[in-house]
């Protein structure tokens, strides 16, 4: 458990020094939106690619690892809805509340901490899941977060309009792109390719620090009920600690027995795998759901408060994963 520790305390470490530089001012509220563009728009995609492209083709076509980790963020997605929705948490927060349940912080904490951890044999494995989370899952719950609309403004809307941030999001093609160099086996020219690995080699400490920026921001909101008419009274500390719990322990449980049913069933999932995608499940809840609660006028309070949670939470929880699996 130590030697686990000795590896997991400087990430996030990181996160608490992010947290603690924004409520203590050292960072400006103002300079988190240029945190997370930098680390979005062009450290990740950089890390993304690189592994993309270095990764043999199989490893990122592995169908095995899709079949496995899909069902299990869509049984997420249903639990947590049918566990929340009421008539003090609408469609709009128990779908949003749903995605921060079954979407796991992979891109800005896990792909560091797996590498670390596990080495460069991570990449395929967590960028099948990445790419589940951020076009399946995430457009599956925002078009149901629409269902207490109508017109203009339903589900079909909110759909097309995920379909279309997802588009403009340079990740999906970061991965794309990367795939392609790997199924042709291209190379970057020289000083592309450096500037490139300099990029990517910034994306773990940038995106662990923003990540507490981020929580320390959206730990100070309050709730506005003019702004969330639909909310009649605030998240209580059960709603926003359940789905906490829900995400750090059902998650990477249903993915494990998932995984261990599928290979008894004969399905070819290779075993480390398997690992790999039981961890990224036992990650906390992804920072970047508290975004899109912003953009669709949902409590983003009750969703940041579950983030927090959970990343504090995590650094047990992960870390009693990673030593009982590895």
């Amino acid at each position: 458990m130590l030697s686990v520790f000795s590896i997991t305390i400087p990430f996030f470490a990181l996160v608490l020094m992010g947290y603690l530089a924004t409520k203590r001012g050292f960072l400006p509220l103002a300079a988190i939106p240029g945190l997370n563009a930098y680390v979005l728009f062009f450290a990740l995609p950089c890390m993304l690619f690189r592994f993309g492209a270095s990764t043999p083709i199989a490893q990122l076509l592995d169908t095995s690892v899709f079949i496995v980790y899909l069902p299990c963020a869509l049984i997420m997605v249903s639990l947590t809805i049918a566990l929340t929705l009421s008539r003090k948490t609408n469609w709009n927060n128990a779908a949003l509340g749903a995605l921060v349940a079954a979407f796991p912080n992979t891109g800005f904490m896990g792909m560091p901490l797996l590498l670390a951890l596990l080495g460069a044999k991570v990449a395929g494995p967590t960028i099948i899941t990445i790419t589940i989370d951020m076009v399946i899952t995430t457009s599956l719950c925002v078009a149901l977060s629409r269902l207490d609309s109508a017109g203009e403004y339903g589900a079909g809307a909110a759909l097309k309009k995920a379909l279309l941030s997802m588009a403009s999001n340079p990740m999906p093609w970061a991965i794309l792109l990367g795939t392609a160099f790997s199924a042709l086996n291209l190379e970057l020219l020289g000083p592309v390719a450096k500037t490139v690995e300099l990029l990517g080699l910034s994306a773990s400490p940038v995106a662990l620090f923003t990540i507490g920026a981020v929580l320390a921001r959206g730990s100070g909101h309050s709730i506005d009920a003019e702004t969330l008419p639909s909310l009649s009274k605030p998240a209580s500390a059960h709603d926003f600690w359940l789905v906490a719990l829900l995400k750090l322990f059902l998650h990477p449980l249903l993915v494990l027995l998932a995984g261990i049913s599928a290979i008894q069933l004969g399905v070819p999932l290779d075993p480390f795998a398997l690992k790999v995608i039981v961890l990224i499940a036992a990650l906390p809840s992804a920072s970047n759901v508290a975004l899109l609660a912003e953009r669709f006028e949902a409590d983003t309070a009750r969703i940041a408060r579950i983030i927090l949670v959970s990343t504090a939470l995590a650094f047990f929880t992960f870390s009693g994963a990673v030593t009982l699996l590895i």
